[in-house]
C-alpha cells in the first residue's frame, strides 16, 4: 500500500520517517517529495508498506501523532491524476 504522510518537517528525512513506520511493519519506498529547484523539502512524502494489514495499522496508529514536532496526516494515498494538457482540453 502507498501511505500519504502530509505536514511533515521540513527537516524530517527519509531515514527518520522509515524509522517511524518500521516500527509498524515492513516498509519498501520512501520518498519526500522536494521542491525541482531549490531541493527543499515541500512537507509531505510517501511511505510504502508491502503488506495492506501493517499499512493499515501504520495509518491508524500515526494520523494525527506527532512527528518532529508537527501532527502528520497519514492516509492511503490516492491514485495519481494524469495532468490534462491544453490540446487535451479543446
Amino acid at each position: 500500500m502507498n501511505i500519504y504522510v502530509g505536514n511533515l518537517n521540513y527537516a524530517s528525512t527519509e531515514e527518520g520517517l522509515r524509522r517511524l513506520f518500521e516500527a509498524y511493519g515492513e516498509v519498501g519506498d520512501v520518498n519526500i517529495i522536494r521542491d525541482r529547484e531549490t531541493g527543499r523539502s515541500r512537507g509531505f512524502g510517501f511511505v510504502e508498506m508491502p503488506n495492506d494489514d501493517e499499512a493499515r495499522t501504520a495509518i491508524a496508529e500515526l494520523d494525527n501523532k506527532e512527528f518532529e514536532g508537527r501532527l502528520i496526516k497519514v492516509n492511503q494515498a490516492r491514485p495519481k491524476v494524469q495532468s490534462r494538457s491544453m490540446r487535451d482540453l479543446r
